[in-house]
């Protein structure tokens, strides 16, 4: 492997072969690895972990993020050939390997997370078939990189359809016991969803409506939704312009709840900013205040961008600030009913103390409806 900057690794591969390009990231949990290869926030990234043993509860139908690994390779200290865990199908050897993946052993991920958290987060190229450093830079540097633009399109859907879960999760839902149920009726925008955003909502008896990235707001007012989520997905958020409008068309007009990617669109739409942070937020042990509250919650998070709110409208406000760094993690706008977070509530992998955003979610909308009826 090789870095913009001629940095360089080798390693054994234990899956996949040929040659691949991407943003080098890591992340720090210490489990879920299934969930954020199949986390389609991470199209065009070759992810490292810097837990050192990976693979060892190998992999099983229920806890992918989406429908195939979306990792563009993905590089460990250590492969664990041999899984052992009741719920086991198959190994991440062969998982990736069926899927044309790349993975790589034998990387010393300590070193590489110091030397990505010291010159940020940029660019790589991985091969089995070319061990030149000069000629591996070469073709780094002529290489095309896929935009914001083509990342969304590539994991979004292509058509309007109802969710269905394609497998129930034996241990989901988590903390869903005894909650109030609802009847309503969400649609949410694609930008490169996570199935456990969805089941979160349906565990609540929402019914689910997916819509493609480029839907235009007409066309999701006409399903006559109680209200609408932003998905999470790849990319720079300053380059999907495009979308921004459609989102304007809703403020005011639907309950909105945004989630990472969907968080920095709905701040963008409104006005604020967006900017790059040096090696992003990624990992289950990210500490984030509430500022109501005072509680600190430990979140799930996969990001390389941040949100200013310089520039929103009245009433913009922060709701959750990242304990690390403090930058922004939540902000919510009552009169334009809508709310969004920087993190994963919805956890898969990581915490679940803030599946209650949820909840949150459906309470926005139980306002909605008294005031304006069903739908608006």
């Amino acid at each position: 492997m090789l870095l913009e900057d001629g940095f360089t690794m080798k390693g054994e591969v234990f899956s996949g072969s040929g040659e691949v390009f991407g943003e080098v990231v890591f992340n720090t949990s210490m489990t879920g690895y299934q969930e954020m290869i199949t986390d389609p926030s991470y199209k065009g990234q070759i992810l490292t972990l810097t837990c050192p043993l990976i693979g060892n509860y190998g992999v099983n139908q229920y806890d992918v993020e989406s429908a195939s690994p979306q990792v563009e390779a993905f590089l460990v200290k250590e492969y664990c050939h041999k899984p052992r865990n009741w719920r086991a199908e198959e190994s991440l050897g062969s998982y990736l390997d069926r899927h044309g993946v790349i993975g790589v052993e034998g990387i010393d991920t300590r070193t590489l997370t110091l030397h990505l958290r010291r010159a940020g987060t940029m660019k790589g190229v991985l091969s089995t078939l070319n061990e030149n450093p000069d000629q591996l830079k070469e073709r780094l540097a002529n290489f095309k990189f896929k935009n914001a633009r083509e990342l969304v399109g590539s994991v979004s859907g292509k058509n309007i359809h109802p969710w269905a879960c394609p497998e129930p999760n034996p241990l989901f839902p988590f903390g869903t016991e005894g909650l109030q149920k609802r009847d309503y009726h969400i649609v949410v925008y694609d930008f490169g969803i996570k199935y456990n955003i969805m089941r979160s909502l349906s565990a609540r008896s929402c019914r689910v409506t997916v819509v493609p990235h480029n839907t235009p707001a007409a066309d999701i007012l006409a399903l006559k939704p109680q209200g609408v989520l932003l998905s999470n997905g790849p990319g720079d958020p300053a380059e999907l312009d495009y979308i921004l409008p459609e989102i304007r068309s809703l403020l005011g007009r639907v309950p909105l709840f945004g989630i990472c990617l969907g968080h920095q669109l709905l701040a963008l739409a409104l006005g604020c900013k967006t900017f790059k942070l040096p090696f992003g937020h990624r990992g289950s042990n990210h500490p984030v205040k509430e500022l109501q509250t005072g509680k600190v919650q430990i979140t799930s998070q996969n990001h390389g961008y941040c949100v200013s709110l310089e520039g929103g409208p009245a009433g913009t406000k922060a709701t959750h600030i990242n304990l690390n760094d403090n930058t922004l993690e939540g902000f919510e706008n009552g009169e334009l009913k809508c709310f969004s977070v920087q993190y994963h509530p919805e956890a898969y992998p990581g915490p679940r103390e803030s599946t209650y955003l949820f909840d949150n979610f459906m309470r926005l909308i139980d306002s909605s409806v008294e005031e304006v009826g069903p739908f608006a």
